[in-house]
């Protein structure tokens, strides 16, 4: 007669947990020990901002960083505008394009223009940015 094997789930569960964990452990000890530099701000960091045509806004967040947001699409007035907002949306952070919304008013009423992409500049792109760009 032959016994069921009542045991042989939980048994091959537990080992395949171990199993997991161990290929964890091993992973994690080859990470990096820091992360890298979190590309994220909140609206109220904005120190000032510089629309480059319609689908381009360069934002300064404190004295040295810098981000490129591309807009889905043209964003009306935007470079005649004298002042515009920045929505974060489901958090308080912006770490990514769609993160954020510019509001951007005009004589009709606010222009709500998203953000598909999100770059942060770095110190040689910032150098290379026309004058008129700067935020």
């Amino acid at each position: 007669m032959k016994r069921p094997l009542h045991f042989a789930g939980p048994i091959f569960g537990l080992a395949a947990m171990l199993l997991a964990w161990s290929a964890h452990g091993n992973h994690a000890a080859a990470a990096p020990k820091s992360p890298p530099r979190a590309q994220c701000f909140r609206p109220a960091d904005i120190n000032g901002w510089r629309a480059a045509g319609e689908q381009t806004v360069y934002v300064r967040i404190g004295v040295k960083r810098i981000f490129r947001m591309q807009l889905f699409a043209p964003c009306p007035d935007i470079d005649w505008s004298e002042r515009i907002g920045i929505e974060a949306r489901g958090s308080p952070w912006i770490c990514s394009g769609l993160d954020a919304t510019i509001v951007s008013p005009s004589p009709i009423g606010p222009h709500r223009c998203p953000v598909t992409r999100l770059v942060e500049l770095t110190p040689a792109e910032i150098a290379a940015l026309p004058k008129k760009n700067l935020p």
